[in-house]
């Protein structure tokens, strides 16, 4: 079994080099595992070819895994329609689509461990408001996940959790801090919910660090370690066939 993880791709050159890193974490805790990377725009290799290549050298059984954060249009329209495409194309190579990673604690953890790592400390939560800023979505469900995640962190120790949005919805980031401002929040800290740099994610910390701006920003999830836990569990949910994926197995 080959774990093919799926980035969206950026024009950022930050991009790769970030979900390089990830796939190297992730093998490096599962020696054994074949980890790839197949992006669906702007970087290179791209899923297609990645597909082809493996089934080139013999794979016969592929978990596709999307790098993603909620369930919006790329997990339930785009990427299942390119692994299709590629299945039919490529007799004898079966491809499995896992689950997206998000929501999971282990995100939410991975979210506090950004904000410790950028200033904030474990005694400052209950003075210290957060803006969880995601890239935004056009999707209601992903929309909606995101508001839920705001709600249960909040309940975990913080004085307030607002979500923001870099594109397609509201409130901005700069809005969500101003609010907090306005509350009367004493800290303000902005934990993007994101995985790795790009346009959307600078334009989060543009909107953190602007007049008024966060007195933290934490950084991309990028590698780590809880990010790279969960990766690992997706794929073997959906390596023994628990995948909650819409698109549970694609055969040639």
């Amino acid at each position: 079994m080959t774990l093919l993880l799926v980035a969206h791709g950026s024009r950022d050159p930050r991009h790769a080099r970030t979900v390089e890193r990830l796939r190297a974490a992730i093998a490096a805790r599962r020696p054994g595992l074949r980890v790839a990377v197949g992006f669906l725009d702007f970087c290179a290799p791209s899923v297609p070819r990645v597909l082809e290549r493996l089934a080139a050298e013999g794979a016969r059984e592929v978990v596709a895994l999307p790098l993603l954060l909620t369930r919006a249009f790329h997990a339930k329209t785009d990427i299942p329609a390119v692994l299709r495409g590629c299945a039919a194309r490529l007799p004898g190579l079966t491809v499995r689509q896992a689950a997206v990673l998000g929501p999971s604690p282990l995100l939410t953890a991975a979210l506090e461990r950004r904000l410790y790592e950028a200033g904030v400390r474990p005694g400052d939560r209950r003075s210290t408001g957060v803006v969880l800023a995601s890239a935004g979505s056009s999707d209601p469900e992903a929309i909606a996940v995101i508001a839920e995640i705001a709600r249960e962190w909040r309940h975990t120790g913080w004085c307030a959790v607002r979500p923001a949005f870099a594109s397609a919805s509201s409130p901005s980031t700069r809005e969500a801090v101003a609010a907090l401002r306005a509350d009367g929040v004493r800290q303000v800290a902005v934990a993007p919910y994101v995985l790795a740099p790009g346009r959307l994610p600078d334009r989060i910390a543009a909107g953190a660090t602007g007049a008024e701006g966060a007195d933290v920003l934490g950084d991309v999830l990028g590698a780590a370690p809880e990010v790279v836990t969960l990766v690992l569990r997706r794929y073997d949910e959906a390596a023994a066939g628990r995948t909650t994926s819409v698109a549970p197995a694609l055969s040639a």
